[in-house]
């Protein structure tokens, strides 16, 4: 069983409740536009962290982390990337590699709409953590934290961080 954190588009912003709401997870996942290589070491400084690049990410963070990563957590096999899209309307850049090989979770950024979406067409959870930074439109910033248990998603929740 792990507890997992989740975060996107912080765009360099660092905020003190990032330890409050994440140091009780088993690790961190940031879906890309971190814009700071001082706050990757932050946020891997609280958990281990495993993060993609995103379109604002600039070469330092795109030699640290990849545009797309794969990985299984517990019996879950883990798709991210930052430009993803959501169920229905996938962006071309991933569409192809979730139609041949569904994940059991796609996580993506880049909108700053938070999303938590069942894809009963591909039977996967989709996850957008919306916008952790202050940079952007969004009126509330958020992030996600979720367990998995086995092949189970349990204790989803949306922390506010307004």
């Amino acid at each position: 069983m792990k507890k997992i954190g989740i975060l996107s588009d912080t765009h360099s912003h660092w905020d003190d409740r990032y330890v409050t709401y994440l140091e009780c997870c088993d690790e961190i996942w940031h879906a890309g536009d971190i814009c700071s290589t001082e706050l990757a070491g932050r946020l891997a400084a609280i958990r281990p962290l495993r993060a993609v690049c995103g379109n604002c990410d600039g070469g330092d963070l795109r030699r640290m982390f990849p545009e797309v990563l794969r990985w299984r957590c517990e019996e879950v096999d883990v798709l991210m990337k930052h430009i993803g899209g959501y169920p229905g309307h996938y962006d071309p850049s991933i569409r192809r590699q979730l139609m041949e090989r569904p994940p059991g979770l796609f996580i993506s950024g880049h909108s700053h709409i938070l999303k938590v979406q069942h894809d009963p067409t591909l039977g996967l959870l989709h996850i957008n953590p919306g916008a952790a930074g202050i940079q952007g439109w969004q009126s509330v910033r958020t992030l996600v934290r979720l367990t998995i248990d086995g092949s189970r998603f349990t204790d989803c929740e949306v922390v506010e961080l307004s």
